[in-house]
């Protein structure tokens, strides 16, 4: 696991591009005739994107949105996020769900309650850009690029440049 140093705020420097390219590596070998990619809304979606992409697949990746089935509903309500955009049967198919960071686990506990309401897939994985610990949920990844260690204190996001670049916005939520 890779740890911030100590007392300096903001100073891991994660390379999401680097990890990017491991992820599509692993996901290129996760990869069957089946297998449809679905992205949860919005950096999993914009690495679904991507890789559908950089893979050579055909059509659009699937976007998964968490707002409906969101534990904290009540508090969060209805939020501004894409919304589940499957242009696949689910029935049947190998999902990967890809997200850009595991945390808890209560996203893709809600992500996987949202998918299961357009079908029954004959399976689903998930590939993640960074898994960071602190599950609540068992929940684990099929793939990680990348295990960091965070303070409860901080956040990780994955940001979109204008030119599609990634990169992580480390923050601290005190």
């Amino acid at each position: 696991m890779t740890t911030p140093s100590p007392g300096m705020s903001g100073s891991l420097v994660l390379d999401a591009e680097a990890l990017y390219r491991e992820l599509l590596r692993g996901v290129r070998s996760m990869l069957t005739p089946t297998t449809r990619l679905a992205g949860i809304a919005s950096g999993g979606a914009w690495l679904a994107e991507r890789l559908q992409k950089d893979l050579g697949l055909e059509g659009p990746a699937g976007v998964l949105s968490s707002v409906m089935h969101r534990d904290d509903f009540a508090q969060r309500g209805l939020s501004a996020s894409a919304q589940t955009a499957l242009p696949f049967d689910v029935n049947g198919a190998d999902v990967l769900v890809l997200d850009d960071v595991l945390y808890t686990g209560r996203t893709i506990r809600a992500v996987l309650n949202e998918l299961f309401d357009y079908g029954r897939p004959a399976s689903v994985r998930l590939a993640v850009l960074v898994d960071r610990g602190g599950r609540e949920l068992p929940v684990q990844a099929d793939f990680a690029a990348a295990r960091v260690a965070l303070p409860v204190s901080h956040s990780l996001a994955l940001a979109r440049g204008d030119s599609g670049t990634f990169q992580f916005q480390v923050q601290d939520k005190d």
